[in-house]
């Protein structure tokens, strides 16, 4: 019979949810609690939410009927738990029901249904410094803030998480520093608008190490660049400022890698979505920063078929493709999500047409992103290795996030180990992952 105080954590979502879960997962783990992979050892599951789309949400449903099938006793927490009703409807017997970032919350529950552990010391049954990580133990999300402060009509993202708060930078360098320390090769830092870091407090200047940094974009990225470990930035919008840390890419400070999610290029479908930095300027700005730094990989996200988007629209968004020559991009058709404003837009897309679109948008890029590639063929890289098997290694360049970029598939070598950075040559490539050998 299982002992009483045995977790079960599914987390679903994205990069940012995943960090609650860490963080969840580390303070059960501090107060003696043990985290099982199975829903029979557990004497509680936990589910993590995503609430962004509706089919997201429909995972998450999906998701709590199944832990408590196995399971039985089930706490929900994330995005979708801001509308609890929607899950208590769907899953009345679930125990409890939290919002995003609800840390303490999450465990609260927890401790009420199954207590925590009479005989634990927290001098012998030690985490490890960095926290529990549901990452490989070579890269780590290092999320730097919470909440928005836009109103974009296709999201929800501010009523789930409210406005941004952004954390104290010298607490935000803290936990690099352990993590680096720890062993963690790469961070990679996500927030919901990593550009708007320190707006909320006004940019204050904060202290690591006994010496100021200021907390925004350019001081975080700056003092990250000591710690000697890759450094890749997420979810970019594309103020101005963005340029003053092309420069430290350019230096080789942090990778030089940029995801900055466009969304669009047509003036008027991006003021119908009311996204921020919505200019004409893009395509200008792209090209000063390529200039700037040769090496840099932008990856983006689009949306097809949002309400009002014209042929000509569409037309824009192609020819913005083919000018802007982005290296990595994923592409949505718009799919209405409750809550959202975007809802009572006029003129919805057919559903027919959104897939022509997406299907013309995805062998536009397709054709792009193979002829980019090509271009890295009889080249010399450096290449971090996540995964190896009797076949060889499988690893990310600079130009490749985890799960959602391409990969870099190299032969077995003597002496590599999964975490290892090594220079590799590339003799082949395909519509998004590159081949070759380890030439140390």
């Amino acid at each position: 019979m299982a002992s009483s105080h045995k977790v079960g954590f599914v987390s679903l979502g994205c990069p940012k949810a995943l960090v609650d879960s860490e963080r969840i997962l580390t303070q059960l783990r501090i107060e003696g609690y043990e985290v099982v992979p199975t829903y029979e050892d557990a004497d509680i599951v936990v589910v993590n939410t995503c609430g962004f789309i509706d089919s997201a949400k429909q995972e998450s449903l999906n998701t709590i009927g199944e832990a408590l099938q196995e399971n039985g006793k089930v706490l929900v927490t994330g995005c979708m738990g801001a509308q609890a009703e929607s899950i208590t409807r769907v899953h009345p017997n679930v125990l409890g029901v939290t919002g995003p970032h609800a840390y303490e919350a999450v465990v609260s529950q927890v401790h009420e249904h199954v207590p925590p552990p009479q005989k634990h010391d927290p001098f012998i049954d030690l985490v490890p410094p960095q926290g529990i990580k549901l990452t490989p133990r070579h890269y780590a999300y290092l999320k730097i803030s919470e909440g928005c402060n836009h109103r974009c009509s296709f999201c929800i993202i501010p009523s789930m998480r409210g406005d941004l708060v952004s954390r104290p930078v010298g607490e935000v360098m803290d936990e690099a520093e352990r993590l680096a320390r720890a062993g963690v090769k790469e961070l990679l830092v996500v927030s919901q608008d990593t550009s708007a870091y320190g707006v909320d407090i006004k940019y204050q200047t904060g202290f690591w190490q006994g010496r100021p940094v200021k907390a925004n974009m350019q001081g975080l990225s700056e003092a990250l660049s000591e710690l000697g470990i890759w450094v890749r930035l997420h979810y970019v919008y594309p103020y101005p400022h963005v340029d003053n840390i092309i420069p430290l890419m350019a230096e080789g400070k942090i990778l030089p890698y940029l995801d900055i999610p466009f969304q669009h290029a047509s003036i008027p479908v991006l003021k119908a979505m009311k996204r921020p930095a919505a200019t004409e300027k893009s395509l200008e700005r792209i090209q000063r920063w390529r200039e700037q730094c040769p090496d840099l990989t932008l990856r983006s996200t689009f949306i097809v078929g949002f309400p009002g988007e014209t042929d000509e629209d569409f037309e824009q968004l192609l020819d913005f493709l083919q000018q802007a020559q982005l290296d990595r991009v994923g592409c949505f058709q718009y799919s209405p999500v409750e809550g959202a404003t975007a809802n009572a837009l006029p003129d919805p897309v057919p559903d027919e047409v959104k897939q022509a679109r997406w299907e013309r948008f995805m062998e536009t890029q397709q054709r792009i992103s193979c002829e980019r590639l090509e271009l890295k063929v009889g080249k010399e890289i450096d290449v971090i290795i996540d995964e190896m098997n009797e076949e060889g290694l499988i690893g990310r360049s600079s130009a490749d996030a985890p799960e959602i970029d391409g990969l870099v598939y190299l032969s077995l070598a003597e002496g590599v180990n999964v975490g290892d950075l090594v220079r590799a040559k590339i003799s082949d490539s395909d519509e998004y992952d590159l081949y070759g050998e380890v030439v140390r």
